[in-house]
């Protein structure tokens, strides 16, 4: 049962990992983002202002999965579904 327990907090740890992992390059994107705002944009500053900005929402689903991973994990160690 122990290393059942052990098992199971090492899944937990690595979720959480992978979800502030998640966030941090979801806030990273953010940022590359932000930093391409300007009052003066030039045609190529609006195209990697564009991509940064699919790139941030691909982030945000990834982040947003690693959650949902880790609220299910914990649905399943404390309620068992």
């Amino acid at each position: 049962m122990q290393d059942q327990t052990v098992d199971q907090t090492s899944e937990l740890d690595h979720l959480l990992n992978a979800y502030k992992t998640a966030l941090e390059s979801w806030i990273g994107s953010i940022k590359h983002e932000e930093a391409l705002v300007s009052g003066n944009h030039t045609v190529t500053e609006l195209d990697q202002w564009e991509a940064a900005h699919f790139t941030e929402e691909d982030m945000r689903a990834k982040a947003k999965d690693a959650k949902k991973q880790y609220e299910d994990a914990l649905r399943q160690k404390f309620f068992g579904m």
